[in-house]
């Protein structure tokens, strides 16, 4: 798709198909693209029939994490909060096309700010059942920045910025909600230190390529208010030797089957 139809902040945009075509998701063509991580995100929801869930899904982008979990689960609703026009307008665009108007928003908002703007409809403190977060993985103030600012943005942020995510996520969590975000492996630390104090019950998922390579992401949830201990979950492991998705994960990226701890496929 060329720029035409397109907000002047972004050159192209592709058509990508999730969960085996029953989504269809535009977004940039360069830079960040939503692909397993969010997919993966998604499945720790449970698509349980009749259970009518709040759902917000911070720092959203194109929608695609939430997107997916409306697909998943067909009594939730869900609010996409986003700061980037650019990609809040691509967000909008995806709901209406996979015909999710009716469950799915998309607000403007910036999480790290010290007040959430009251222009934002849908984002009452303590009204969700689940929060999920994709932050960006880079630190801002390392490496080599991006030359196009949206693209800087979706890839970096400060040091410091994920209390401030953990910060909202508790704000927005009803007694008892559960947040889950996905990072990189090195960044568990810092995850942890960010939740640990404002949710329990916490858990960690580590993510390997192949069963005899190291974690490359982590998924760590917990839920608010509770004093239970840390588990560490099994392992998901993405490929087999082949290189192929693992059974298990193949129904999760195709078939819309929740994350579920696994000790083996």
């Amino acid at each position: 798709m060329t720029a035409s139809a397109l907000p002047p902040a972004l050159a192209s945009v592709t058509d990508d198909a999730f969960l085996g075509e029953r989504l269809r998701i535009l977004q940039p063509a360069t830079g960040y693209r939503a692909g397993i991580d969010a997919v993966l995100l998604a499945a720790s929801i449970p698509a349980a029939p009749g259970q009518s869930l709040e759902i917000l899904d911070c720092g959203s982008g194109v929608g695609t994490v939430g997107l997916c979990v409306a697909a998943r689960c067909a009594d939730a609703r869900v609010t996409l909060i986003e700061r980037e026009p650019a990609l809040l307008d691509l967000a909008t665009r995806n709901i209406s096309r996979n015909a999710l108007d009716i469950r799915v928003c998309a607000v403007p908002g910036d999480i790290t700010a010290p007040a959430m703007s009251p222009a934002a409809p849908r984002l009452t403190p303590e009204t969700f059942d689940h929060i999920l977060a994709n932050p960006p993985f880079h630190d801002a103030a390392g490496g080599t920045h991006a030359g196009d600012p949206l693209k800087q943005a979706s890839h970096a942020m400060p040091a410091n910025a994920l209390d401030a995510w953990a910060r909202f996520a508790a704000r927005m969590a009803k007694p008892g909600a559960r947040v889950t975000m996905i990072h990189k492996a090195e960044a568990l630390p810092n995850l942890l230190a960010a939740l640990q104090d404002r949710f329990g019950a916490l858990t960690i998922t580590p993510i390997h390529p192949y069963i005899d390579k190291a974690a490359i992401r982590v998924l760590v949830s917990g839920i608010k208010a509770s004093r239970a201990p840390l588990t560490l979950h099994p392992p998901v492991v993405l490929h087999g030797a082949d290189g192929a998705f693992t059974p298990y994960v193949s129904q999760i990226l195709r078939q819309g089957a929740p994350l579920t701890p696994q000790l083996k496929d």
